[in-house]
């Protein structure tokens, strides 16, 4: 609880009706290092990256150690379903029998954005990493630069040129259209892929904060302010619905972001699609 009300530390509810904190950014930031190694410091953020990580690649290791087993684990079982899930219904369904190739990459973007979105409910730890835009921007990279090379290596130089000028629309239109595909496949859709998971994951993150630790601050205030106690009421349990609803956006956020990866990809392998 000590994190989830960061945003309210300086607050006194006796005169302040809205909790508030003096800079939003408080509730993303941690620049104090736990500790360093040379010139790099490991803040809490660097912890939970490296934390993501360990829990998807022990997750994978070990509901996979016994894949093909006739009796699975239960949970080796879920695992294999959720490979399966990325596998099929991702990156063959969208791109095709050539999605093989990509599933692994599609997998681990999908359980790593999966986990660090999930860490915003997290008891103790209530701090979504996808919250801070370079995470998201540095995975929106990968896959633009996936998506391009992919795009040249299998169309050659008519990749570009049918962006620039499509075939597929009238000659009048082309010039315009050319010039707004350009613009969108290369320039917009890595910002918009970013954007879309750091927005979505940044809002939730600042209602919880916001609106839970409010609601505590004035519940626990009950002796010095009384009956306007109540206030805080509403406020915590509304917290709690959205508590709840945020575990949806997380498990959503990361199949929009993997299901976009893999429609990129697919673009650049059939430009004319």
């Amino acid at each position: 609880m000590d994190e989830l009300i960061l945003a309210a530390a300086e607050c006194d509810p006796a005169e302040e009706i809205i909790c508030a904190p003096d800079d939003v950014l408080e509730l993303f930031e941690f620049k104090d290092a736990l500790f360093s190694i040379g010139p790099f410091d490991f803040t809490r953020t660097v912890f939970l990256i490296f934390l993501a990580m360990g829990i998807v690649l022990f997750v994978l290791w070990w509901g996979l150690r016994d894949r093909g087993s006739l009796v699975p684990t239960r949970f080796g079982a879920a695992v294999e379903a959720l490979v399966n899930f990325v596998r099929n219904d991702i990156a063959i369904d969208i791109i095709g029998p050539e999605g093989v190739r990509y599933a692994p990459y599609l997998l681990t973007i999908f359980t790593f954005i999966l986990v660090g979105n999930l860490f915003e409910v997290t008891p103790l730890v209530n701090f979504p990493i996808t919250s801070r835009m370079a995470i998201p921007g540095f995975l929106a990279l990968v896959t633009w630069v996936i998506f391009v090379v992919v795009g040249f290596a299998k169309n050659g130089f008519s990749y570009l040129l049918g962006t620039i000028w499509p075939t597929s629309v009238p000659v009048a239109l082309r010039p315009l259209v050319g010039l707004i595909e350009l613009v969108s496949i290369f320039i917009l859709r890595p910002i918009t892929l970013a954007v879309r998971l750091f927005a979505n994951l940044v809002a939730g993150h600042l209602m919880l904060s916001l609106l839970l630790a409010s609601g505590w601050i004035f519940i626990s205030s009950v002796g010095d302010i009384g009956a306007r106690a109540i206030i805080g009421v509403p406020w915590f349990v509304f917290g709690l619905g959205i508590y709840l609803f945020e575990i949806v956006v997380s498990v959503l956020q990361a199949y929009i972001f993997t299901l976009l990866s893999a429609v990129y990809v697919q673009t650049s392998i059939h430009p004319e699609h």
